[in-house]
């Protein structure tokens, strides 16, 4: 790839004219020959820059009320040939065709178009663009050789690096280019999703994501539902392949997902068991089938209707506790014969085997707004013990610590406000989704049935006040686990010094709403 582009032509066809004219003054005083079409030509003359019109490149007049016009080889060879391959030079000069090295293009309004109720089909039709989007992902393609910019934000960038460097970097126009398909994707959807305007679920949904299946209703029976994977990388959830049961529920793939989350969170066999995308029951062991039976003891009433997952192969003796319970949804990265042997005895039990485990780069987390789209990255670092702050005069041991860092990995697999009980590698009692920190305690010593007397405490975010503390300590809790950070994180800690009892900070948060 040449790492620096002069700029000697540059074909320029666009429908918004914004900046426009500045663009073209530039381009000429850097001594680029500008090449255009039909209005946009017009708009750069009457800039008072020169310009050639297509048709005197290709010897072609635009015709078809403008739908042909830059869909000829003297365009777009002169943007698709790859100038390290002596051949493809050769060809540009045996034909005569010069070299275009800068491309900027932006399309047809289609969306804005068809957002008015009022538009015909022949006018939306006229606005499906061919020629832009062809130029647009050519020279993108070959961004090795040439720059293309399909932003009117982008032109002072570009014309800024003209004037400094007198050329485009290779970083740049490989930011370009993934601008530039970006815009095309989108574009295509846009029209995509007009002409499929009268299909519920489409096959596609975005450019990213393919419909596995229609869904028999949502959250609740009125709700309509389709469930899509992402193409071509999957992972997790995602790329799991049912090997039997019946058809999967929208809340049985939101519950898989937290229980798959959840059991993948430890370095060593783990089991999870998810109701309403909460941990009923979360346990590590030597083996699978020794962590199910204390995941099931962490709340073996909220157990009954959940989604277990497991983070290692489900043998025959975990299936064989499995089927005592009713569980609606099993998810595991791969099954012994015998365990699915078990397993078919339940029919109705939906059995879940993940292809890919790990996602193919950092994971993002989208979720839909009113009108728009959350997107950050997932929440995937946890401290370790070695980097957080002993806040109070006693100091954790090293068996203790090892459960606070099991029950803060725990903890963030609840809701917010979340709090975790834990004891012996295993979850004890959950408060989760509750509106006040202190509520969360409450319910989860509540949920521990007395385990809370010699478990660990871990709590998603810090505490606002001693009052949680209190409830905990009463409890029998003998060490705490959470981020600090209140502005009454003294009097917390005093709560805990009061009665001889380890707290640390973490300097973290772990909120899941």
């Amino acid at each position: 790839m040449t790492e620096l582009l002069r700029i000697n032509r540059a074909l320029i066809s666009v429908y918004d004219k914004t900046g426009l004219g500045d663009l073209a003054r530039g381009l000429a005083e850097a001594g680029v020959e500008l090449i255009s079409t039909g209005s946009t030509a017009a708009a750069i003359r009457a800039a008072g820059v020169e310009v050639t019109a297509v048709a005197d490149v290709t010897g072609f007049p635009e015709i078809l009320d403008g739908r042909v016009k830059t869909l000829h080889p003297a365009i777009h060879a002169a943007i698709l040939a790859d100038r390290s391959q002596p051949a493809h030079v050769e060809a540009l000069r045996a034909h005569n065709f010069e070299p275009i090295d800068l491309v900027v293009v932006n399309l047809y309004p289609f969306r804005e178009t068809v957002a008015d109720t009022e538009v015909t089909p022949q006018r939306a039709v006229e606005m499906i663009d061919i020629g832009g989007p062809t130029l647009v992902r050519a020279a993108a393609k070959n961004h090795a050789h040439v720059g293309v910019v399909v932003q009117p934000e982008d032109y002072d960038m570009v014309l800024e690096r003209l004037r400094r460097d007198a050329g485009l970097s290779a970083g740049m126009r490989a930011e370009l280019a993934a601008s530039a398909f970006a815009h095309t994707a989108s574009y295509d959807a846009d029209v995509r999703d007009w002409l499929g305007r009268d299909v519920e679920f489409p096959e596609r949904f975005g450019p990213v994501y393919e419909k596995a299946q229609d869904l028999r209703y949502g959250e609740n029976p009125h709700q309509a539902a389709a469930y899509y994977v992402e193409r071509g990388s999957a992972w997790g959830l995602g790329s799991a392949e049912q090997i039997q049961g019946k058809e999967l529920s929208y809340n049985n793939l939101l519950d898989a997902d937290a229980a798959w989350a959840a059991a993948n969170d430890a370095d060593r066999p783990c089991v999870a068991i998810i109701k309403h995308t909460n941990p009923a029951g979360l346990a590590v062991g030597d083996t699978v089938a020794e962590a199910y039976p204390r995941a099931l003891a962490g709340d073996p009433v909220s157990a009954f209707g959940g989604i277990v997952a497991a983070n290692q192969e489900i043998d025959q003796a975990t299936a064989s506790q499995i089927v005592e319970v009713f569980t609606e949804v099993v998810i595991a990265p791969g099954f012994t014969a015998e365990a699915l042997e078990v397993l078919a005895a339940k029919s109705n039990l939906r059995v879940l085997r993940v292809v890919q485990p790990a996602p193919p780069s950092p994971p993002r987390v989208t979720r839909s707004v009113s009108g728009g789209l959350l997107v950050q990255d997932a929440d995937t670092s946890t401290s370790a013990p070695d980097a957080w702050t002993v806040a109070t005069q006693a100091a954790a041991d090293a068996a203790t610590l090892a459960q606070l860092a099991f029950a803060w990995r725990a903890v963030r697999h609840a809701k917010s406000n979340a709090i975790v009980l834990a004891r012996d590698d295993a979850v004890v009692g959950v408060g989760a989704g509750q509106m006040s920190r202190v509520d969360s305690v409450r319910i989860a010593v509540e949920k521990s049935a007395g385990r809370a007397a010699g478990a660990v405490l871990a709590s998603d975010a810090f505490f606002p006040f001693r009052d949680g503390v209190d409830i905990a300590l009463d409890a029998g809790v003998r060490a705490i686990v959470q981020p600090g950070g209140s502005r009454n994180d003294a009097e917390v800690v005093a709560a805990c010094d009061e009665r001889g009892v380890p707290m640390v900070f973490t300097g973290q948060r772990h909120f899941r709403h």
